[in-house]
């Protein structure tokens, strides 16, 4: 693949700049609430949300569609995901570390063009720029070193290929996940209450399956790279999209950012 110059922040998102409505945003929380007690449903939403986003941003850098690309989904979960994004024609590989999950979309995705791989996102078994799009979504919180993550993201992927990076972030309103507001009491004291209110402790337990991560590390991270291309909220209408411009305001009101990356040449990936 050919190397291609990174783009200005707006070159970069005006595709899904134009799916980033109001109606949108007030779709995709509607459909948030049924995570736990229809998470087809939910997944299923977030996972066509998420191939129209990727697909924009690559049609956006590359000047063209994405189909027959090869995407590595970094902790791609059950296989909603996988679905998605072999039906819009992409060579899907999905990368899980755990084996029930994996197991179970191996299982589901046995005869579709995709292939799953059982590893941690911190340590990719997979050689130096081998794919054309590395994906990650809603990982970097649940991991003690996120930006090795992002490194290892990098490193995998091709020059002039696309490297898409969203998390949670954790002063936002969903920055507890399941044990909701009561992180912004601390982390520590959020889990403790979780586990006297439920006799169990949260899934996300904070300090081991959930970690701090703010908005301005991931941009300090990614600007450090040289390959960063444009960062916005996910799930936010374009006329928001100012807000991840604004320090601390933005660790409150941005909920989940999206890092956009273009490595451009092998110096990018260290």
């Amino acid at each position: 693949m050919d190397s291609q110059p990174n783009l200005g922040p707006m070159a970069a998102t005006d595709l899904f700049a134009r799916r980033a409505t109001l109606a949108r945003s007030l779709r995709l929380l509607t459909e948030f609430r049924y995570e736990r007690s229809q998470p087809a449903r939910f997944y299923g939403a977030l996972a066509a949300d998420t191939v129209a986003m990727v697909g924009d941003l690559w049609q956006a850098i590359r000047g063209e569609p994405a189909t027959g690309r090869t995407l590595l989904d970094v902790g791609g979960g059950p296989g909603y995901f996988a679905k998605a994004f072999t039906d819009a024609g992409l060579r899907y590989i999905g990368v899980e570390p755990d084996p029930s999950e994996v197991h179970g979309a191996a299982t589901a995705f046995a005869d579709a063009a995709c292939a799953f791989v059982r590893a941690s996102g911190m340590a990719l078994p997979f050689a130096d720029h081998s794919v054309d799009i590395c994906l990650s979504s809603n990982v970097a919180e649940h991991v003690p070193r996120p930006w090795q993550l992002g490194a290892e993201m990098l490193r995998v992927t091709r020059p002039g290929g696309l490297v898409v990076l969203s998390y949670t972030v954790w002063l936002g309103p969903f920055g507890g996940h399941e044990m909701g507001l009561s992180h912004y009491l601390g982390g520590a004291r959020a889990a403790a209450r979780y586990t006297r209110r439920h006799g169990r402790p949260a899934k996300n337990n904070y300090g081991s399956s959930l970690f701090a991560v703010s908005a301005a590390e991931g941009l300090d991270w990614a600007a450090s790279t040289g390959a960063m291309v444009t960062a916005f909220p996910r799930y936010h209408p374009r006329w928001a999209w100012w807000l991840t411009s604004v320090p601390l305001l933005r660790e409150f009101l941005v909920s989940n950012l999206v890092l956009v990356l273009q490595p451009g040449s092998p110096a990018d990936t260290t």
